[in-house]
């Protein structure tokens, strides 16, 4: 087996109906792992597991609403029966609302908390729980380079505490299940295209904003996290944990 093979490897990935999800889940199988995707929309769902089942390895796709834990449980409970064991768990699900902080409401800022903050949180936790048994895991963790700064220019204060917690929670977890078989990192992406991302990245200023504020002047590519992704699931990284991988075009060099 090569440093990188995932062959026999069960993993999660959450938010995989679309965007940067799809995109990790069939860069796992095309190390050989087998993924279950997990998210709201299951009929978009269904679609990525007929690509990830094209690549020769098993999918399941199971509809969960990371907000809720009792949904997570399930869907954990659910993995474990049909796949035998949890290895790797991509908590990549999560949204961004964006407005001034002043006026942003209390629903705004709860929905933000609990999709971004409790949803990475409760599922390392009911997957962590299968880790644990297993004395083996590889938690990763979508952060962002709002984990670190914010932006000059755009009013992301709910959307960069989430993701500041992000980083926080990965620190913390990764130093209790340290000598416990289990690593969890994260990964902070700049901006790439998604469904989330689209209409931003369209927008002229954002354009330019990116042209000036990021050294290699562009946004993220397809493919761009995939190195990152592969390197925190596999065996590559068996003395890395706790850590924050900043993949952004050199943006929070300056």
């Amino acid at each position: 087996m090569g440093l990188f093979d995932l062959t026999g490897k069960k993993a999660i990935v959450t938010g995989a109906s679309s965007g940067l999800g799809v995109q990790f889940a069939l860069a796992l199988a095309r190390q050989g792992a087998d993924v279950a995707v997990v998210a709201r929309r299951v009929e978009k769902l269904q679609d990525v597991q007929k690509q990830i089942e094209s690549l020769g390895v098993k999918s399941i796709a199971l509809k969960c609403d990371v907000s809720k834990s009792s949904d997570i449980a399930s869907v954990v409970a659910e993995v474990k029966k049909q796949f035998g064991r949890i290895d790797i768990l991509v908590n990549n699900a999560g949204i961004a609302l964006a407005g001034p902080a002043e006026a942003q409401d209390d629903e705004l800022w709860t929905t933000m908390m609990n999709v971004n903050i409790n949803g990475v949180y409760y599922f390392a936790r009911e997957a962590g729980k299968v880790m644990l048994e297993q004395k083996y895991g590889k938690i990763i963790n979508i952060g962002s380079i709002h984990s670190t700064v914010a932006m000059k220019g755009l009013p992301l204060t709910a959307y960069c505490t989430t993701k500041g917690g992000v980083e926080m929670l990965t620190k913390a977890l990764a130093n209790e299940w340290a000598k416990k078989g289990i690593t969890v990192n994260a990964i902070g992406p700049a901006y790439f295209p998604s469904e989330m991302t689209g209409g931003l990245l369209a927008n002229e200023g954002m354009r330019q904003l990116i042209e000036t504020s990021c050294p290699m002047g562009r946004p993220g590519r397809d493919g761009e996290l995939d190195g990152a992704l592969i390197y925190f699931a596999s065996d590559a990284s068996s003395y890395t944990t706790g850590q924050l991988l900043t993949v952004d075009g050199g943006w929070t060099t300056i």
